[in-house]
């Protein structure tokens, strides 16, 4: 409590205050604009494309959301215990018209996935279905479960 009347900042959860959050928080925007890609679109700011990671006892499973990206445009590569995808989204522009909304960017982009663990690079499996990118990245022998009888 202390530290919002000390700074006069109004407390977030009364909405009497709701004007004055939103003023804060226009002039944060304001004060921030200038400082590279503050607020800008995902493609440029290194979230793009969005990704999860699963594994089982054999892999990991890289899937990434690529809409509307040819596979020619894609580039995959490993190195240690990492993948690296990067591209580029194209998209077409059109003459004369006025956008009244402008949220799909294109450009290049670029993210690199660390691993939890260490991978056999040499049967690595990619395929773009519906603008999923799914990564087949099998496991190193060594890390691999094994089953272990009692005699």
């Amino acid at each position: 409590m202390l530290y919002r009347n000390f700074l006069n900042m109004p407390y977030w959860t009364d909405r009497r205050n709701l004007a004055e959050v939103d003023r804060f928080r226009r002039e944060f925007d304001r004060l921030f604009s200038g400082f590279g890609d503050y607020g800008k679109a995902a493609v440029k700011s290194g979230v793009f494309p969005a990704v999860n990671l699963t594994q089982n006892a054999h892999h990991y499973i890289l899937r990434a959301e690529l809409p509307g990206i040819d596979p020619g445009h894609l580039n995959i590569t490993s190195a240690d215990n990492a993948i690296a995808i990067s591209g580029e989204r194209k998209i077409e522009s059109e003459e004369g018209v006025r956008y009244h909304r402008s949220e799909r960017d294109a450009g290049k982009f670029s993210r690199v996935i660390n691993l939890p663990g260490e991978i056999d690079p040499e049967k690595i499996e990619a395929n773009l279905k519906n603008g999923i990118l799914t990564i087949l990245i099998p496991k190193a022998e060594k890390v691999k479960p094994r089953q272990i009888t009692v005699k």
